[in-house]
């Protein structure tokens, strides 16, 4: 399986757009805390859709192809290619992962608990980040989780956040909203340098 450092090499390479950059880095840590969370409340190995490498891995890697010249119905599919062409190999359960989040356009729908956590977590990485840049410290450790909530309930606030998306944390993973939301916030908190945040 491709390191992290080969991984974040790939993904600078393609992306140049540094706050891209940094939502993988945050959905990489919002992926390892989802895991961990799952793991501790009896989530049964064959249903979590991998081990926790490869949840992180799915979270960095995810719009690593997110760029002008990768037709947005490849998005979440054509980084797993990359990374092949240049001898890394991607597991097929983390490719998969990385292409539901994106079901919208490459129709190909979320199944394990890997892929539902990285679709949901998606847009909350956003809305988190959004609700740090109104804090007057713009410091991620300053963000309480009440804010958000209020934040996630202003649907005027981060208009591109898919709520609908975020409110299936419920349903598909088991997991409250506010759980999910403290879960997400407390793995970005502790990367806050490495977000700029």
């Amino acid at each position: 399986m491709i390191s992290r450092e080969n991984a974040v090499n790939l993904i600078e390479e393609h992306v140049k757009n540094k706050n891209i950059i940094k939502h993988m880095y945050a959905t990489e840590a919002l992926m390892g805390a989802v895991y961990d969370f799952l793991k501790e409340k009896g989530a049964l190995d064959a249903n979590l859709g991998g081990t926790k490498e490869e949840w992180t891995l799915a979270g960095l890697l995810h719009d690593g192809d997110y760029c002008e010249e990768v037709p947005v119905n490849m998005q979440g599919v054509k980084i797993a290619l990359w990374a092949k062409e240049v001898g890394f190999e991607i597991p097929e359960n983390v490719a998969y992962a990385m292409a539901s989040h994106n079901r919208e356009n490459t129709g190909i729908e979320p199944k394990s608990l890997m892929d539902w956590a990285l679709f949901i977590g998606d847009s909350l990485t956003g809305l988190i980040v959004a609700t740090a840049l109104v804090t007057p410290s713009k410091k991620l450790s300053d963000v309480a989780i009440a804010s958000i909530l209020k934040k996630f309930k202003q649907k005027s606030f981060a208009a591109g956040t898919r709520r609908q998306d975020i409110l299936l944390c419920q349903e598909k993973l088991g997991i409250p909203l506010d759980k999910f939301i403290e879960t997400s916030l407390k793995a970005m908190q502790g990367i806050s340098k490495e977000l700029g945040l």
